[in-house]
């Protein structure tokens, strides 16, 4: 895993969250592991905008922070699976309830959106 040469500080609740939820693709990682979605290849195929690398990379620094498990099933193919911690178990409500405010704002979202996009208000207006 890539350390950076200057140490964080993780003295702050926020910086501790940050460090374990703040990359990109982590917090709607973890909410699809929490809805049932746990191999990897299903993981892609719901984030089909994301890099392979990128993803397994995040799911292997959760890995590191304890918050999901990789079980590898002795089989041929090999499958794995990921499932939550209880530590994992436990940021569940975090991630629900930005799930939750994020479905709250959709539409407000959309309409920025569409607006940066030059959608809604047509060059020549």
């Amino acid at each position: 895993m890539y350390e950076k040469k200057i140490p964080k500080d993780f003295s702050c609740g926020m910086a501790v969250l940050m460090e374990i939820i703040g990359g990109k693709w982590k917090s709607y990682l973890l909410f699809l592991i929490s809805n049932g979605i746990r191999r990897p290849s299903e993981l892609h195929r719901q984030i089909p905008t994301a890099t392979a690398r990128v993803l397994n990379l995040q799911l292997k620094e959760l890995e590191f922070h304890g918050i999901i498990q990789k079980e590898i099933y002795p089989e041929l193919p090999p499958r794995s699976e990921y499932s939550l911690t209880a530590l994992g178990q436990s940021l569940m409500p975090v991630i629900n309830a930005m799930d939750a405010w994020g479905s709250g704002h959709v539409g407000e979202f959309r309409l920025l959106m569409e607006r940066k996009s030059g959608s809604l208000f047509p060059s020549g207006e």
